[in-house]
């Protein structure tokens, strides 16, 4: 159902970096770069992830209560692009674990800019 999910940024170019890395352990590639915007997605058709500079030239901020969820094959591989993103500068927002009544298990994290993410694998 959902299509891409975009996170504002006040610096395209270091978050452009970051994703780029971070999103290259599961085969994301970028498929849209602009002066405003940079897409990524692991196929065509697949959801993709974005980083923009907001339309209203106004600076970016997060959402409270805003969180975007990767879905990955399984718990070591939440384990290990959670541990990553740390490894990035990234804030630990909870560690690897089940989650949903064991249903599934998840890793949270705040990207550079404070955005709240979840790495997330059924159980």
């Amino acid at each position: 159902m959902i299509g891409y999910v975009t996170l504002g940024t006040n610096d395209i170019e270091k978050a452009t970096e970051f994703y780029d890395d971070l999103l290259s352990e599961i085969g994301a590639k970028r498929v849209l770069s602009n002066e405003r915007l940079r897409m990524w997605s692991t196929a065509p058709g697949q959801p993709m992830l974005a980083v923009i500079k907001p339309y209203d030239g106004e600076a970016a901020t997060i959402g409270n209560g805003t969180m975007t969820a990767i879905l990955l094959e399984n718990a070591e591989m939440v384990g290990k692009m959670h541990a990553k993103a740390l490894s990035m500068g990234c804030k630990d927002e909870g560690p690897l674990g089940p989650r949903g009544s064991g249903r599934s298990v998840v890793a949270y994290f705040r990207d550079l800019e404070g955005h709240k993410l979840a790495f997330y694998a059924p159980a």
